[in-house]
């Protein structure tokens, strides 16, 4: 596909795939949730505790790559700045995001309150980066959380050509955390390697940046998850960690990497370790399908995705 956007269809799959059961931290619930279905992807009935959007939509992670895919497709230049005015248009004030934003302040004081938010959720690298922008700060990004926000917003910029130099400019515009630079920027080196023919990225990546002092706690953690290849990936993401922060996220994405033969395996496995699955399966379906082509992407996952019409009118 031009540009190699069949990399960003495969996290944009991935993550419709994962999102009707997106922050289901209770592992024994979610595998009651599945129970009997070989391919729990789709789900018809939204299962996630905290929001409900229609099956097929993406997340509000895989939702700033599509912001940034529209700039791109929009125009070559200017980029940050046209970015930056999508971001507000997609996610600001008037959006539906921005509206349940405020919604989710007014249940806050809603003693035992148990329902759900009715349509996406903003994540708070988003929130951070809107107020930033309209506060006409230099650095817009979120600080407060570790979080993907950065690498999937980034993701359709790095496949267009970009260089590493301006990709960290566009991660930072989305968050300012360094440890979200970091290994948004190992996921790159990674996904570029895969590439480039690379039959193993990851043993490359621990070989050509060995030492690297910038990404040696990212290779301290790599060589901590291959000691754990053979165990169960549930119960490796439930000691690496279920929730959206670094260096769990990426820890545990990785396991379902080395530990999966394909895409689609990888990605079942993913949604049933359960937490902030969308987070890494942005990652992970980018990977393989950087890694095994286009063709390695189930069909019939593709037709159910929303978006991937749009990624393959690229073609």
């Amino acid at each position: 596909m031009k540009n190699n956007l069949h990399v960003f269809l495969g996290a944009t799959v991935a993550d419709a795939a994962a999102r009707p059961l997106h922050w289901v931290y209770d592992q024994k619930k979610l595998l009651s949730l599945i129970k009997g279905k070989k391919d729990f992807t789709f789900l018809e009935k939204n299962k996630s505790p905290f929001y409900n959007i229609k099956t097929g939509k993406v997340s509000g992670y895989n939702d700033v790559g599509q912001v940034m895919f529209k700039t791109l497709l929009e125009d070559n230049t200017n980029v940050e700045k046209r970015f930056k005015k999508n971001i507000i248009i997609n996610f600001g004030p008037g959006s539906l995001y921005w509206k349940n934003y405020y919604l989710r302040a007014k249940y806050r004081k809603v003693k035992d309150w148990r329902s759900i938010i009715k349509g996406p959720w903003i994540h708070q690298n988003i929130i951070e980066t809107v107020q930033n922008i309209k506060a006409k700060k230099k650095f817009t990004g979120g600080k407060k959380v570790n979080e993907s926000d950065g690498y999937c917003a980034a993701l359709p910029y790095f496949l267009y050509g970009f260089n590493f130099k301006n990709l960290k400019k566009i991660i930072s515009i989305v968050t300012v955390s360094k440890i979200s630079l970091k290994y948004a920027l190992a996921k790159f080196h990674l996904i570029d390697l895969a590439l480039k023919g690379s039959k193993d990225p990851i043993k490359e990546f621990t070989l050509k940046f060995k030492n690297n002092s910038y990404f040696r706690g990212v290779i301290k953690g790599i060589k901590k998850v291959k000691k754990l290849k053979t165990k169960p990936h549930y119960l490796v993401t439930k000691k690496l960690g279920m929730a959206c922060s670094y260096p769990g996220t990426f820890e545990s994405s990785i396991h379902a990497i080395i530990s999966s033969s394909n895409y689609k395996a990888a990605i079942l496995k993913t949604i049933r370790a359960g937490g902030c699955n969308c987070s890494r399966v942005n990652f992970i379906g980018a990977y393989f399908a950087a890694l095994k082509g286009f063709k390695s992407i189930p069909v019939k996952w593709i037709s159910k995705t929303f978006k991937a019409k749009k990624i393959l009118n690229q073609n």
